[in-house]
């Protein structure tokens, strides 16, 4: 009996021990848990939230800005496979070579068509096909037809109006896609194909000294809006998805009874990572480093309870998007590596 005391008492204090190891490791770890929070309360949370359109699961280029990775997205409405190149795919699924409808869906369905029509007359499966070729051929020389005109009124247009479309894209005051260098025949093919479902317009986006002072002036005005806990002024900056998130985060917040401040916000470097549309909405990525005073105070006392009144530095990705008769807004924001 006294070796089970014995050892029922050695097994106490080595639960002890472990207790008093665990205690102190949480201890000294709490520290740095808020010392992270307090360095990422800004705007976003430190996480990476929002979406890149059908890009979303694709890291952006790096830049000077931020040479390193980018983190994927910890929040996000796009699913993987499911919102990838929608916009790309959704004009050739009506095109010539559709899944269903375009010009090979109503060919197919009159192939059918004829091969019911024999059987149902004796002739087999393709008898009725005889009498199809003719309207098939029909059907190719009028297509024939459409695509030459197209390419010669295009070529027309080129030849007798190419200085002014230059001068617009060179001044910068037409809006819209700009004009390629390569859409010469390139661009006449196509346009006349793309009636068939052979291509899309997928014009460069071209990235202006006007909406390079717009992401600066959505850094500010995000982080000003987020420390006011504004809302309504947030729907007016962000897509609905980052300002749900920030929703989120504001919830936390209240529930917390602090209040974020992130003031003299500047921004030092900025470069752009790549900019596509998709459809017609424009999107650009922008590497951002910038100077911020970011601290968290309580809502009663006024009392600063996580950063501090000193200057820091943050990089991010920011990503914009940007649709016809509307502004950037801010679509997703992403940590660097």
């Amino acid at each position: 009996m006294p070796g089970i005391w014995e050892t029922h008492m050695t097994f106490s204090l080595r639960s002890r021990s472990l207790f008093k190891a665990i205690a102190v490791v949480l201890a000294l770890a709490l520290p740095t848990a808020l010392a992270i929070s307090s360095a990422d309360a800004r705007a976003g949370g430190g996480m990476s939230s929002g979406s890149r359109g059908s890009r979303s699961y694709s890291a952006p280029p790096s830049t000077t800005t931020a040479p390193g990775s980018t983190s994927q997205f910890n929040r996000t409405y796009t699913q993987p496979g499911a919102g990838m190149n929608s916009a790309a795919s959704a004009p050739a699924r009506g095109g010539m070579f559709g899944r269903a409808g375009g010009f090979m869906g109503g060919l197919a369905a009159g192939f059918l068509g004829a091969g019911l029509l024999g059987m149902l007359f004796g002739g087999g499966l393709f008898g009725g096909l005889g009498g199809l070729s003719s309207i098939l051929g029909l059907i190719i020389q009028i297509a024939l037809v459409v695509l030459v005109v197209r390419l010669a009124m295009s070529w027309w247009q080129r030849r007798h109006a190419p200085r002014a479309a230059y001068a617009n894209a060179d001044a910068g005051a037409a809006p819209g896609p700009q004009t390629s260098h390569r859409s010469g025949l390139g661009g006449g093919l196509a346009g006349g194909l793309g009636g068939f479902g052979f291509g899309a317009n997928n014009a460069p986006l071209e990235i202006k000294p006007d909406d390079y002072e717009a992401f600066e002036r959505l850094l500010g005005d995000v982080q000003a809006a987020w420390s006011n806990e504004d809302v309504a002024k947030l729907h007016t900056l962000a897509t609905p998805e980052m300002v749900s998130y920030f929703e989120q985060d504001l919830a936390q917040n209240r529930t917390r009874n602090v209040v974020n401040k992130v003031t003299d916000v500047k921004l030092l470097q900025g470069d752009l990572a790549e900019a596509w549309r998709e459809g017609e909405t424009e999107y650009a990525t922008v590497a951002l480093r910038f100077a911020l005073t970011d601290k968290t105070v309580d809502r009663n006392t006024g009392a600063i309870v996580a950063g501090s009144e000193q200057p820091g530095e943050a990089t991010e990705i920011w990503t914009f998007a940007r649709r016809p008769g509307s502004g950037w807004e801010l679509s997703a924001i992403q940590q660097t590596n």
